[in-house]
């Protein structure tokens, strides 16, 4: 996970690119949740928040 700092050097390009990475993880995730293949439920909070964070920050 990302910290803020780190994502605020990052161009807007990059910040784009990675929400649509951690889109299609998160999106991934709940697929293999619902069927019951992950065990690590923690996974999809964290991508969640990071996703948060970059939303955040190309707003600003």
């Amino acid at each position: 996970m990302a910290k803020i700092k780190e994502l605020k050097q990052r161009s807007k390009n990059e910040l784009e690119k990675t929400l649509k990475d951690n889109k299609e993880k998160l999106r991934e995730l709940r697929f293999s949740l619902a069927s019951g293949k992950v065990k690590n439920v923690r996974e999809v909070r964290k991508i969640k928040k990071e996703i948060a964070r970059i939303k955040t920050i190309l707003s600003e």
